[in-house]
């Protein structure tokens, strides 16, 4: 794919290739792609038929219908002016920033306001993207960087992500970045790109490596192929795990790289299957920032937990933690979330619950998985009968009962 953005007008040109295999017979099929103007669909070489439904459906018919397990080639070539909506965790898509540049961010939808995708996690590509931009400017992406260079005015980078990606784990930011590059010491490239108002995240970012190590010893291989961070000047009020690179907004804490960064794990390497299972990502990974002060800080969790559990009101046991509901899929992930993550531990126990942790991301690796699957693999792991555990923390609202809200060594 290549994109060409030019930040004095805002308006993106886009030129993207898809190969696909079709699971069924195909007369016409249809991708997600918010706004834009379609100049051209060619499938296989051959201009196809398109149509726009509802609000981001491409609908594509081509001059030959696929058979099934056929392989084929989409491109489209496209230009607009990038928008946004209001869903999930805020302000969805594309971003402008206050030093005039400019960067795409959101979850659930995401990829398909700036390039026409199956914007669903379930659906995960490789990526390779050729971005252009006004001289001056830098644009930078997911993945490896394999080339940049300027030549009459533009400077062009491309970008590889070999392991398969979620189309909301990709981005594209532009902006003057400050761009710092490094390796760790099995040679994993370390990509760190600061915007103009990002000065003081930097402490943070130089701890990268440090807390990639970190989450290593917690939850195996860092299965990423790069690390690193885009730090915005932008305020967005969250930051989000692109993959292999996550993106922070100009309010990001050092606890926030930690998050991002165990997502790579739990969220990217494994996927959900659905967004009822966004427990598997963000209860994880809000977790992570509990383990970071326990093993670094010598915090005692199980006193942070009775603390927490102690000053909870009636409002924070409300939101269930798995199919919560459309709208609400991040509601309780980021607290009640935390406190299911250790009331587990002490249900498992300390051998149990390491080796779950561990063998999950390996057992589902660039793949997908839901949270019953994460359920069953629990209970086949440490041979326990744990129906009435998830069903108490995290398929039912309110305040769990005593057995399971201090299990194990937990006490009151």
């Amino acid at each position: 794919m290549s994109v060409r953005y030019d930040p004095g007008s805002g308006v993106l040109h886009g030129d993207s290739t898809m190969t696909a295999r079709a699971t069924k017979p195909l007369s016409r099929f249809n991708l997600d792609l918010r706004g834009m103007t379609i100049d051209s669909v060619h499938v296989d070489g051959a201009r196809a038929r398109f149509d726009r439904e509802g609000a981001h459906e491409l609908v594509i018919t081509p001059a030959r219908a696929k058979a099934e397990n056929q392989r084929f080639r989409v491109r489209v070539q496209y230009r607009g002016t990038p928008g946004r909506t209001t869903s999930g965790l805020g302000n969805n898509g594309w971003h402008r920033t206050p030093s005039g540049g400019a960067f795409v961010m959101g979850e659930p939808p995401s990829a398909s306001f700036w390039y026409p995708s199956n914007d669903h996690p379930r659906d995960k590509a490789t990526f390779r993207l050729t971005a252009r931009v006004p001289q001056g400017w830098t644009a930078v992406s997911i993945g490896r960087e394999v080339r940049s260079a300027t030549r009459d005015g533009w400077t062009t980078s491309r970008w590889v992500e070999p392991e398969p990606v979620a189309g909301y784990l990709t981005t594209v930011a532009v902006d003057r970045f400050d761009v710092t590059r490094r390796e760790l010491d099995d040679g994993t490239p370390v990509l760190n790109a600061f915007a103009p108002g990002s000065e003081d995240l930097r402490p943070g970012a130089r701890r990268t490596g440090e807390v990639v190590r970190f989450l290593e010893s917690r939850f195996g291989d860092h299965p990423a192929t790069t690390t690193g961070g885009i730090y915005l000047g932008a305020e967005t009020g969250y930051a989000l795990e692109t993959q292999g690179r996550p993106t922070y907004d100009a309010n990001a804490r050092f606890a926030t790289i930690v998050h991002e960064l165990a997502h790579q794990w739990y969220g990217n390497e494994v996927s959900v299957s659905s967004w009822a299972d966004i427990c598997l990502n963000e209860c994880f990974a809000s977790y992570a920032q509990w383990l970071w002060d326990e093993g670094k800080k010598n915090v005692d969790l199980d006193a942070r937990y009775r603390g927490a559990v102690g000053s909870a009101t009636e409002g924070f046991w409300a939101p269930q933690l798995y199919d919560m509901g459309a709208g609400n899929e991040f509601t309780g992930v980021y607290d009640k979330g935390i406190l299911a993550m250790h009331a587990l531990r002490r249900q498992l126990g300390e051998e149990t619950f390491w080796t779950v942790l561990r063998q999950w991301p390996r057992r589902h690796a660039e793949g997908n998985a839901s949270w019953p699957e994460f359920e069953r693999f629990a209970e086949r792991t440490s041979g326990q009968k744990l129906d009435a555990f998830f069903a108490a923390w995290f398929h039912h609202s309110g305040r769990p009962g005593e057995q399971h809200l201090y299990p194990g060594t937990l006490s009151n």
